[in-house]
């Protein structure tokens, strides 16, 4: 009688251990890139001090600190953000680049969810080369396609893990952006630095894409190791009203 009583208990300690592990077990986080053995890819960046910031050589650097902390008696651990909107992973509004747009309050809370969530195309473009009117032609995207992801140069470069700002990222020029409009039934455009548009054009590229108010730029997207073909896209920015822009996390559902 005495061994039926200890051996559940025996038992029951046992497998708490394994959950929780001994007191001497190290505690380390898994941090993921990919789920369910290549199911499902988490596109968004990572915040951390390394990431490059637009026109900055330090990336970054303190966005992050702790306000309140138990080791200086707080009853709890309390973390503040101090950065731009347009920072890592993120979305533009049509007000980014429109002032009247901003006034009327098209903000990142007004943008349609239909648009950032569903069937997704991902595609590669020809490296060391700008989005063009020529290269949105090249890449055959049938009519229909609503969400294209654009892999460039800039995931061959690693542009988005290093710290300081490179100018010379791959993005589209003001013509490929107006093809895309007046040829394509794209809404969202995807791409992988932290503007979809060339420095050199960008302020002329993004009016393009924001005038008609339908199209939604991604940006700073982390697409290595994911195949080209068709996914389900899911977005999900911040409700920041009265903002231009809002961090983003982003994944694709094979």
């Amino acid at each position: 009688m005495t061994r039926s009583i200890i051996d559940p208990i025996l038992i029951l300690a046992v497998s708490l251990l394994a959950v929780s592990g001994t007191p001497t077990d190290e505690l380390k986080p898994i941090r993921r890139e990919v789920y369910e053995g290549g199911k499902i890819f988490d596109i968004s960046h990572r915040y951390t001090p390394e990431m490059p910031a637009w026109e900055s050589t330090q990336g970054m650097v303190n966005f992050l600190r702790l306000a309140a902390s138990m080791k200086n008696g707080s009853v709890a651990n309390v973390s503040e953000m101090k950065f731009s909107v347009h920072s890592g992973t993120h979305i533009d509004a049509p007000g980014h680049f429109i002032d009247e747009y901003y006034d009327a309050g098209f903000d990142t809370d007004s943008l349609d969810l239909r648009t950032l969530n569903g069937p997704a195309l991902l595609v590669d473009v020809p490296r060391d080369k700008n989005i063009t009117a020529e290269v949105m032609e090249s890449l055959h995207i049938p009519r229909g396609v609503r969400r294209v992801l654009f892999r460039t140069v800039n995931t061959d470069k690693r542009l988005m893990f290093k710290k300081e700002f490179d100018s010379s990222f791959a993005g589209f020029m003001t013509d490929g952006a107006k093809w895309l409009v007046e040829n394509t039934d794209i809404k969202l455009v995807g791409l992988d630095y932290l503007s979809f548009a060339a420095f050199e054009e960008s302020p002329a590229t993004h009016k393009v894409i924001l005038k008609g108010r339908d199209i939604i730029p991604v940006e700073a997207l982390k697409l290595d190791g994911v195949e080209v073909g068709t996914y389900s896209l899911h977005c999900l920015p911040l409700r920041l009203v009265g903002a231009e822009g809002a961090p983003t996390r982003c994944i694709l559902i094979k």
